[in-house]
């Protein structure tokens, strides 16, 4: 019988940055692209923060996530606790992008500019606050990992539901992103973007 060894003498270093990465909390981190690159190789090196943690179970959730313009997906947590996750993805009972295709609205914004959404789904902050809510978990006091800065309607909800603190992957196009910050703004709402760069996608 093979003997078990015990690592507690020689545990793995918190928080050491990647490799020419640095942590899940720096701009250049290789979680921003979605995938870091230890994980890639398989070869972990440190252990990761909390907040590198959360945004590693976020890009796992958004596997589940059914629209392909954008997999996205957001958890809850609080006190260093999951409380929720949710992705985006067509209503209950509703079919899905993945099945029949976009429903695709064209939204002219203030300055003129125009702007392309895909109506079909529900928002992944949106489906995480209703996650928590239907188990009866309340997420006040938490804090809400997402991957691009939430649209005005999340926003709201974000805000009624008394989350105080949300990080955002990145920061979306168009006006629909600056009223959701204005938002979370007036509500006192703490909000971290770690790359100021929105992200390109088809038929935006």
């Amino acid at each position: 019988m093979k003997k078990r060894t015990d690592n507690t003498k020689n545990p793995r270093p918190t928080g050491t940055p990647f490799t020419k990465g640095g942590t899940a909390s720096d701009k250049n981190s290789p979680l921003l692209k979605g995938v870091d690159a230890e994980r890639q190789t398989g070869v972990f090196t440190c252990r990761p923060t909390w907040q590198e943690y959360f945004l590693e179970v976020m890009a796992a959730a958004a596997k589940r996530a059914t629209c392909d313009r954008g997999r996205f997906a957001c958890v809850i947590a609080r006190d260093n606790v999951l409380l929720s996750t949710g992705y985006i993805g067509a209503p209950k009972g509703s079919p899905h992008c993945d099945d029949v295709g976009h429903l695709m609205k064209t939204v002219v914004n203030e300055d003129g500019t125009q702007s392309r959404h895909c109506v079909r789904t529900t928002h992944a902050e949106a489906n995480a606050i209703c996650q928590a809510a239907k188990n009866g978990i309340s997420v006040d006091g938490a804090t809400l990992y997402c991957q691009m800065t939430p649209c005005r309607a999340c926003a709201g909800m974000i805000a009624n539901c008394g989350i105080i603190r949300v990080v955002a992957q990145h920061n979306y196009h168009g006006a629909s992103s600056a009223e959701g910050c204005e938002i979370l703004k007036n509500a006192g709402v703490e909000l971290v973007i770690l790359n100021d760069v929105p992200p390109s996608y088809k038929d935006q």
